[in-house]
């Protein structure tokens, strides 16, 4: 943003991206360790500014609560959806859907519409790693959209959830992973589709 500095956007940048990854708002001792700073006046400086701008609103006496404002111009494109839990990208499992928390995303840099009926879910295991998702990402789920033949979908396979790819042969449908140490998963009983992965939110450790 053009009325900040080059340190007020990092800083900023660093809360928000610690928003949408699912974890914990940082304390402002650790902004300042994560910018190699000992004190914490630099960065107490820095959110000050960032208050006194608009960008962030805090709380006295709380150590987390920094809030991330989200401007009337990125209100379509900044939104806060439900984190569900795991959802294994291994063999299905049983799995509770009551959500963890809430978590931002900005549409416009995941490249999703505003539109849909968004949720995340974090993945467990291994089974997708040829699509290119890991152990701890984040999957957004649409579960508006109607799947297609090789989308990556979140499923309810005979009252277990998984994340896999979607597969339509014919009158046969499965799921495939992406992974040669798994099987196909033929459903026995009901295949239901939860909702279509769009974007898959990984944080670099």
């Amino acid at each position: 943003m053009k009325n900040l500095t080059k340190r007020q956007q990092e800083v900023l940048d660093y809360l928000s991206n610690e928003i949408i990854a699912g974890r914990p708002v940082p304390s402002v001792r650790e902004v300042a360790a994560h910018f190699g700073l000992r004190s914490t006046k630099t960065i107490r400086d820095h959110l000050t500014a960032l208050e006194r701008k608009g960008m962030i609103k805090r709380e006295s006496g709380k150590a987390r609560a920094i809030q991330v404002i989200v401007k009337k111009e990125q209100a379509k494109l900044n939104i806060a959806i439900p984190l569900v839990g795991f959802i294994p990208a291994g063999l299905p499992e049983a799995q509770d859907q009551n959500p963890e928390q809430m978590i931002q995303i900005d549409l416009n840099s995941l490249g999703i519409k505003p539109e849909g009926n968004l949720f995340a879910l974090r993945v467990h295991g291994d089974s997708m790693v040829r699509r290119g998702i890991f152990d701890s990402d984040i999957a957004v789920v649409d579960s508006s959209k109607v799947p297609r033949n090789g989308d990556v979908v979140a499923a309810l396979i005979d009252n277990e959830v998984t994340l896999k790819t979607y597969m339509k042969d014919g009158k046969k449908t499965f799921l495939r992973p992406e992974n040669p140490n798994f099987a196909d998963i033929i459903p026995e009983i009901e295949l239901m589709i939860q909702g279509v992965a769009r974007v898959i939110i990984r944080t670099l450790r």
